[in-house]
């Protein structure tokens, strides 16, 4: 009887191991329909053009109208959230910081100015408009807005191809006004259709390789103020710059100073001390090249300056564009680094920034939408908004040698820039007569102190070591932009990375094509980009009774676990063109899981990457790994794990030490980080 009870048993457990696996192949066989095409289409443009998330997340439920509008216009400008709650002691700080800040920004600024080929005071009108209007819209407290060495680079040696600066310096001013306007349009429009990806494509090797080149350039653009050469080159290359100083070499004598490095207040002090010496003895008529009259006062409103029926109209569309894009991509990736926000989404700044270039532009009204951010970084809004302001003329950055003193002097909020732009006016006021005996050479040593802090060796060693072809696309920008031109450096090291990521995508198959019409290869080509710049992402789920994770779409029978998000990115690489998309669609999914959570008193406290679709990263994508743990440090979610990383992944995550970064938390499989991850608690559900 004992016998015959065990062979039932026996053939029981293979029939439920049968109906089992047909209830498993029920789950395959019955899962829904995918997204057509058209419907992935219209996710995908509503997506890229629609704001995500809560329009004004200050906004509650049960608010009156009053508090409505109230909140609608935190939203709209940061600055009602924080002037409400302003404190003396915090005003205190701001106005240290406005004046050190002001210190700087007054000497770099006339040297910027020269540098782009234009009279000093242009640059400081470019330091009035502009920093007030980030002090009313901008959402950190540490940026400092005002003109930039790189941009300045790039408008002296695109801009005097067009028109010549000493032939006729009118013509050339309104000319690079004109481009200044155009980039300003452009921002406007990477902003409004939420085209900051386009930055996506400057990748992290690029803009080390670029920023560098384009320090080197400015540096021996320099020796023409240092050494007093009156005769130099427009060129930007290395060779015609050294061989314009190898020509005057002989003029320069005695007065070449040693460059001291200096605080914050040095370039200002520097300035007091020479004119006042120049002055004293004279020297401007034994050979020393001064800046002389400085124009007093803010400058009238200029629109009707606009060079728009100029020949070359569309030459100069094309350097506003590519102005506007160099100036987004080097803004957003040098700030990361000293911001106390640690991310600022790409299509909020370039709003921003092209208010500040709108201000710096012209006196009519300009309308604007101001992009939001998820409300866990900064406020976030989408209104319009109008401002009226007199005209400068020199292209804006963040400035980054300013926003770190500004950080260091301590502000407590984007007063600072405030202090700072109205000691700038009470200077163009006030003190324009003073810069009279300034020396050139001066401007030129304040300039090429701020250089070395462009060139990051340390960036390009770890691009070395953890990537040996995106290192060539460093090294491809870098001797592009010293040895040909900053365009030509630029295009060349782009045209590079693409190639090489788009190589590594399809397994170098892509540049074999089949014989056939034009138009089949460019689709084929049309579909490798939009497949990389936009790579799904899936929320894995746990099959019941099972260990088996899966995409809960395709299986609505998969349970998500309530502590844990769980995403898998369908794309065989994470690079430069699509790593900031990645990021903030993670970043999406764990926001409104937080906001969905926090109705029940749930919170996830990790988010488990599956990697098991990712052949290869690159450097880019690495430092959007660790921006996305620090996004999630900063949301007040505890862990990121990632699980299954391929042989190549894996290997470039070890030589970047990003396993010991983030604590280790790299695992076989996703039920083993979850189990690992929640400690058991939750692990089963």
């Amino acid at each position: 009887m004992a016998s015959l009870a065990i062979e039932t048993a026996n053939q029981e457990i293979p029939d439920l191991e049968k109906s089992r696996l047909a209830e498993k192949a029920q789950w395959v066989l019955n899962a829904p329909e995918p997204p057509s095409l058209w419907r992935e289409l219209m996710d995908s443009a509503r997506e890229a053009v629609l704001p995500r998330g809560k329009r004004f997340p200050h906004i509650k439920d049960k608010d009156g109208l009053f508090k409505t509008v109230i909140s609608v216009l935190q939203t709209m400008f940061p600055i009602f959230s924080w002037c409400r709650h302003y404190k003396a002691t915090e005003f205190k700080n701001d106005l240290l910081a406005g004046l050190t800040l002001a210190s700087l920004c007054i000497p770099q600024s006339i040297g910027y100015a020269t540098l782009a080929k234009l009279d000093p005071q242009y640059g400081l009108y470019s330091s009035v408009i502009p920093p007030l209007i980030y002090a009313v819209m901008g959402t950190s407290r540490d940026i400092a807005i005002g003109p930039v060495a790189v941009v300045s680079l790039l408008m002296s040696s695109m801009v005097p191809k067009l028109e010549d600066p000493e032939a006729n310096p009118i013509a050339y001013r309104n000319l690079v006004l004109t481009t200044t306007f155009f980039a300003g349009i452009f921002q406007a429009a990477f902003g409004l259709f939420r085209l900051g990806f386009l930055v996506d494509f400057l990748s992290h090797a690029v803009i080390v390789g670029f920023v560098s080149g384009a320090a080197i350039v400015i540096g021996l653009q320099q020796m023409k103020g240092l050494l007093g050469i009156a005769h130099f080159t427009n060129k930007t290359d290395v060779i015609s710059v050294i061989q314009a100083i190898w020509r005057s070499v002989h003029h320069s004598g005695k007065r070449n100073r040693k460059l001291f490095w200096l605080p914050a207040t040095a370039p200002l002090i520097s300035v007091v001390l020479s004119t006042l010496l120049v002055y004293l003895t004279r020297a401007d008529k034994h050979g020393v090249v001064i800046i002389k009259h400085v124009k007093k006062g803010l400058n009238p409103g200029s629109i009707h300056e606009l060079q728009l029926n100029h020949p070359h109209i569309g030459e100069v569309a094309k350097i506003g564009l590519v102005v506007a894009v160099i100036a987004i991509t080097v803004g957003i990736k040098q700030f990361k680094s000293i911001l106390h926000e640690k991310y600022t989404k790409s299509n909020l700044q370039t709003f921003i920034q092209y208010m500040s270039n709108a201000g710096s532009d012209c006196s009519r009204p300009i309308f604007c939408i101001h992009e939001r951010i998820p409300h866990q970084w900064k406020p976030r809004n989408g209104g319009l908004w109008i401002h009226e302001h007199s005209g400068v003329f020199h292209f804006l950055l963040r400035s980054f040698s300013r926003s770190a003193v500004n950080f260091s002097a301590g502000c407590e909020t984007a007063m600072s820039n405030i202090v700072m732009a109205i000691t700038v006016i009470i200077s163009l006021e006030l003190f324009t007569r003073l810069l009279f005996f300034t020396p050139i050479s001066v401007l030129s040593a304040i300039i090429l102190s701020a250089l070395p802090g462009l060139v990051d060796l340390h960036g390009a060693h770890n691009i070395w070591k953890i990537d040996k072809l995106d290192f060539l696309v460093c090294i491809g920008a870098f001797f592009g932009v010293l040895f040909a031109s900053v365009e030509i450096g630029l295009l060349a090291a782009v045209t590079l990375a693409s190639a090489v990521n788009f190589a590594c995508i399809n397994r170098m198959k892509i540049l074999v094509f089949k014989l056939g019409p034009a138009f089949q290869v460019a689709i084929s080509f049309v579909k490798i980009i939009i497949i990389s710049i936009r790579p799904g992402t899936e929320v894995l789920g746990r099959l019941p009774g099972t260990d088996i994770f899966c995409d809960v779409n395709q299986y609505p029978m998969a349970v998500k676990n309530p502590k844990a998000l769980i995403i898998r990115v369908k794309s065989g690489l994470l690079c430069f063109a699509n790593a900031n998309f990645v990021r903030e669609k993670i970043m999406k999914w764990a926001t409104e899981e937080e906001e969905n959570d926090s109705k029940e008193k749930r919170t996830v406290q990790v988010v488990i990457l599956d990697m098991s679709n990712l052949m290869n990263i690159d450097t880019s994508g690495l430092a959007s790994l660790l921006e996305l743990q620090d996004n999630l440090a900063s949301g007040g979610m505890e862990v990121l794990a990632i699980t299954n990383p391929k042989w190549q992944v894996i290997h470039k995550l070890r030589l970047a030490n990003f396993a010991t970064k983030m604590g280790g938390r790299v695992f076989l499989t996703v039920g083993e980080a979850v189990d690992a991850c929640l400690g058991g608690e939750m692990a089963s559900v």
